[in-house]
């Protein structure tokens, strides 16, 4: 039965204090698989893009005064800065013989079998996440913070990555260009003056910045405090454990932008403060002459057997640094394959069906609101680095997305070393 209005049913709900035993039983039975449940998130200011497989009697399922469906989240333990949230909004949970509990508690339960003792005991948490972004049409010019101006209102920043995965891209919608960054040469004065011009109507933010065509089977990498308004590809989003932003530009598609979503993020004395505001941007990152060549992401073959093939698919650092990455799984019909990794991920089939372990997997056709699904998955640390095997029993391509958190693995490619 679906469930209405975004609530779970209290009656299927292991509160935190008692989820350890429903935790081991689902470990064991699962050989260190967690079935995860789909997270829905709406958003009040964009209009989804109807290209996430939810029924489409169900994208305004939170009340139509909450904005329409336009994202899914995978492997969250990240609360979504929505105005008028139900209480758990964008958190995953694990789902074990009917009953259900949030995957923060069950981290918090036994977080070294999980995410392994290195992640836990640096971060107490699972610090990154991923979605579908799924719009009709292009979002605000905007940036997310650095983690030094995020930590000024108590929140982390939050870098994050593209992949346009061609499963969920059967039509481009709107407008598939994604306007990046700043022209070089642009001036904060220039920046400054859209801003006072921002009850006028179209503040012009996008005359000073440069759109780039989106690709399927491509990315990017999108470090903080860089602009960027992403267009209307379905996005799969590798990212961190953070849900700040900042809009900068005042008029989208005739909508109209308010100030607070500028400001939102930003300490409260300096919603006024031009100079602060436009400081919370990476310059040179923005107006970076090599913006393409330094963030686009192209896939590269990682491993590969007979009749399977393991790209990565998001790699790179942000600020020296291995925040996330992802890599994308294929096994041709009959073809099986272990997977083994250094560390957790997780898991969203995105084509076919087969099997991963002792688990099912089933890419939905549709999927009502509230109804459970077989396509996810979070591969514990202690199932990662035992190795996995993941059978295809279908007639087409299993194809399955997995993202990983900091630092997991020894190396990652550079930004590019495909090219």
């Amino acid at each position: 039965m679906a469930v209405k209005r975004g609530e779970i049913d209290s009656q299927l709900l292991v509160k935190r204090d008692n989820v350890a035993k429903d935790l081991n039983s689902a470990l064991d039975a699962g050989g260190g698989l967690l079935r995860l449940t789909p997270t829905w998130v709406p958003r009040s200011f964009l209009h989804p893009g109807k290209r996430i497989k939810l029924h489409p009697s169900d994208y305004y399922s939170y009340g139509a005064e909450r904005g329409g469906i336009d994202e899914r989240w995978f492997g969250s333990t990240t609360d979504a800065a929505n105005g008028g949230r139900v209480w758990h909004e964008g958190q995953s949970f694990c789902l074990f013989e009917g009953r259900q509990f949030q995957l923060k508690d069950a981290i918090a339960e036994a977080g070294t079998r999980i995410i392994g003792s290195k992640m836990f005991g640096k971060y107490n948490r699972w610090p990154v996440y991923s979605k579908f972004f799924d719009n009709m049409g292009p979002i605000p010019h905007h940036m997310h913070q650095t983690f030094k101006d995020a930590k000024l209102v108590g929140q982390e920043g939050k870098p994050e990555s593209y992949y346009f995965p061609p499963q969920y891209n059967n039509c481009d919608n709107n407008f598939p260009y994604t306007f990046m960054g700043l022209e070089p040469g642009t001036t904060k004065q220039q920046l400054r003056r859209c801003l006072e011009n921002w009850h006028r109507g179209d503040n012009g933010i996008l005359d000073l910045s440069k759109a780039y065509r989106l690709q399927r089977g491509t990315g990017w990498l999108i470090p903080p405090g860089v602009l960027h308004a992403p267009g209307s590809l379905c996005t799969y989003e590798p990212q961190w454990g953070s849900d700040v932003f900042g809009m900068y530009q005042s008029l989208v598609e005739g909508r109209e932008v308010p100030w607070s979503l500028l400001v939102k993020d930003m300490p409260a004395d300096k919603h006024q403060d031009l100079d602060f505001i436009i400081g919370q941007l990476d310059w040179e990152k923005n107006v970076d002459p090599n913006f393409k060549a330094n963030n686009f992401l192209e896939p590269m073959l990682a491993n590969s057997g007979e009749g399977w093939e393991d790209r990565w698919i998001v790699y790179g650092l942000v600020d020296g640094e291995q925040l996330f990455s992802a890599k994308e799984l294929t096994l041709q019909p009959g073809a099986r394959c272990v997977l083994r990794d250094p560390g957790a991920s997780g898991w969203l089939t995105v084509q076919g069906k087969g099997t991963m372990g002792k688990l099912n997997l089933q890419t939905p056709a549709m999927i009502r609101f509230g109804a459970l699904t077989e396509d996810e998955v979070f591969i514990t640390y202690e199932a990662a680095t035992a190795g996995v095997e993941i059978c295809n029993t279908g007639s087409e391509p299993l194809v399955g997305l997995r993202y990983f958190g900091p630092d997991t693995f020894d190396k990652v490619p550079n930004v590019g070393d495909a090219a």
